[in-house]
């Protein structure tokens, strides 16, 4: 199984990225996937799941702002990102597993990471 994130890169605060996550060696659509981001200096923090249904969850920080999609037959999910802030600024990481939750414990597969900054 392999998880590859693209997508990131630096923006200005206001500014939008759509991150990417590609999934190989699994059936997508058997799985929830969310997306975990970690600081520089922090801890891991949840940004949002999705759940084999298509049912969304996202952290307080985020909501109104980050859209997260799947596309089953490509085996991808995305994570949309509007209006960054720097705060927004770290490496996120997709992973899959069987529920849909903001625990990082039950998700079985991650990826490596693609890194975000944000400049105020």
């Amino acid at each position: 199984v392999q998880l590859v994130e693209s997508g990131g890169g630096s923006v200005q605060a206001g500014g939008s990225l759509r991150l990417s996550c590609a999934a190989s060696g699994l059936n997508g659509d058997e799985y929830a996937i969310a997306w975990f981001r970690r600081a520089p200096g922090k801890e891991r923090e949840f940004v949002g799941t999705i759940s084999w249904t298509g049912d969304a969850m996202y952290a307080e920080s985020v909501k109104g702002r980050f859209t997260i999609s799947r596309d089953n037959p490509k085996n991808t999910v995305y994570l949309q990102m509007n209006s960054l802030k720097p705060d927004d600024t770290g490496v996120y990481h997709c992973a899959f597993g069987p529920s849909s939750t903001a625990s990082p414990d039950p998700y079985l597969y991650w990826g490596q990471g693609t890194e975000v900054s944000v400049s105020s």
